[in-house]
């Protein structure tokens, strides 16, 4: 039986192969590099010289080197805080010669909040000519397309379906859609976004006052907004809302002021489509291909930066949805490493520097959170028990006391500047959200060898009852001519 609907995509299945970074760049390739093999064998061949020559000194050259790591990123944390300035979002652009602004969503099961979405999208300021909006979707996802044709779209908003093919990642969808792209100016968003209605012009605007004409990429912060009835898990959603403001708006905005690369959110970033097309899109076995995108920019010449005016989310909600987002996103981040630091090179002193205090300390902290936490807890525990002061080494309990203190100081500050809630409770509390990201990170390594490039999708929900529209079945078939591109509604292909 054949469809009406299905997008012209399928006919630029070639030309969304050309992007994708070279292999040797991807993480598509999971071999080791020259330079990865030789680091890794003098670090064997030192730690077992050490091990014959001085077994003694193993202990305490290991606690003596995590309290100088524990101490540099403290100090980091707090140098970012003190030089971010997040933008005030005030700088729009309100000139006729506004250009072209494309908007990219990628959609995968999203039926359930399709027609928040379109009613988010449709808010954006910014003159309906110069828009071009595209709703990627997967070719087997019949319901959210059938949700995406029933709902009542701005006529700048099209629905496009990507051709079969693997690995069926949001990177995949991006660089397929990449080729269908006609404005100067791309965003992506993702399907629960609510972005401000002003950020497509902030964005112009700092596109235009850069007269360098290097600046590739600004990324818009994060901010999440409470969760209310089913799915809502207080806790985790306290806990990630303080998480994201301590990277949206202290880690990324000092990091942007010091003129460092960083890896770039899943979404709301907004780019100049010649430096995403010429650093070859995303890099579709990526799991988070946002956090490689901006390395890789970085290695290109191009600069990044950050907007004022935000992005609304809602949380993963509990922690049967938590676990398989952060998972995803800490193999993502062990695939970043990988990538690039198969040339540390190309990043250069500075990007190296960056890419180590990002995604280098992103991964280890999230490994040794719960590890430390146990440990502490044991050694009062114990103590306790035999009635006796916990004997714990005062250089270590002070490094993981300053440790804390300044994520804590992050978080707050962030807070404070995305108006999230963040008290004493949740700072007493913070230790215990820490720790379980060691769950996910034990749980990305293992998934990293099995399982690479699978995509954990977390399931979103709407925010606010909606009402009911037209049975999707029945709009499918009645919209699609007038609904999709002219050839997209001319190319109607027969599906399983």
């Amino acid at each position: 039986m054949g469809r009406a609907g299905i997008s012209d995509l399928d006919d630029r299945g070639r030309d969304a192969a050309h992007y994708g970074p070279p292999r040797a760049s991807s993480a598509g390739w999971r071999g080791l590099s020259g330079c990865q093999g030789i680091g890794l064998a003098v670090a064997v061949l030192a730690a077992g010289v050490l091990l014959r020559l001085r077994p003694d000194a193993v202990a305490p050259l290991l606690v003596a080197a995590g309290a100088a790591a524990f101490l540099t990123v403290s100090a980091w944390k707090v140098l970012l805080v003190m030089v971010s300035a997040a933008p005030d979002g005030r700088r729009i652009e309100h000139a006729d010669d506004l250009p072209s602004y494309t908007v990219l969503v990628p959609l995968h099961d999203e039926a359930e909040i399709v027609d928040q979405l379109v009613d988010r999208l449709a808010r954006i300021d910014y003159p309906a000519a110069r828009l071009q909006g595209l709703l990627v979707l997967e070719p087997q996802d019949d319901a959210t397309l059938a949700a995406a044709m029933a709902a009542r779209r701005p006529p700048w908003l099209e629905v496009v379906v990507a051709p079969p093919g693997r690995p069926q990642t949001k990177p995949r969808a991006l660089n397929c859609a990449l080729s269908r792209v006609t404005g100067e100016l791309l965003t992506v968003y993702d399907a629960e976004d609510e972005p401000d209605p002003l950020q497509l012009r902030e964005a112009a605007a700092r596109f235009a006052d850069d007269g360098g004409g290097r600046l590739a990429c600004l990324q818009a912060p994060l901010r999440i907004r409470r969760r209310h009835g089913a799915g809502a898990s207080p806790f985790v959603d306290r806990q990630f809302a303080a998480e994201y403001a301590s990277l949206f708006e202290t880690a990324l905005p000092g990091l942007a002021r010091l003129g460092l690369p960083f890896p770039l959110g899943g979404t709301s970033n907004h780019f100049r489509a010649d430096a995403l097309r010429e650093v070859g899109g995303w890099d579709p076995f990526n799991v988070t291909e946002d956090a490689d995108l901006g390395f890789r920019l970085w290695t290109h010449g191009w600069r990044l930066g950050v907007l004022g005016r935000p992005t609304w989310e809602t949380p993963p909600g509990d922690l049967s949805d938590w676990l398989p987002q952060r998972t995803r996103w800490l193999k993502g981040y062990m695939q970043t490493w990988g990538v690039h630091t198969r040339r540390p090179w190309r990043l250069g002193a500075r990007g190296a520097f960056a890419l180590l205090m990002t995604v280098g300390v992103g991964i280890v902290s999230a490994s040794v959170n719960g590890p430390s936490l146990a440990w502490v807890v044991a050694t009062v525990l114990v103590a306790a028990m035999a009635g006796l002061p916990p004997a714990t080494p005062a250089l270590a309990l002070g490094v993981l006391v300053l440790g804390a203190v300044s994520a804590w100081l992050s978080c707050a500050i962030g807070a404070r500047r995305a108006g999230v809630p963040y008290g004493p409770v949740d700072m007493i509390t913070a230790p215990a959200y820490w720790a379980l990201q060691s769950l996910a990170a034990f749980h990305a390594g293992w998934r990293l060898v099995i399982e690479p490039f699978a995509w954990d999708k977390t399931r979103h929900r709407c925010d606010t009852a909606l009402p009911a529209t037209t049975p999707a079945t029945t709009a499918l078939d009645e919209t699609a001519p007038n609904r999709l591109s002219a050839a997209h509604a001319a190319a109607p292909q027969s599906v399983a």
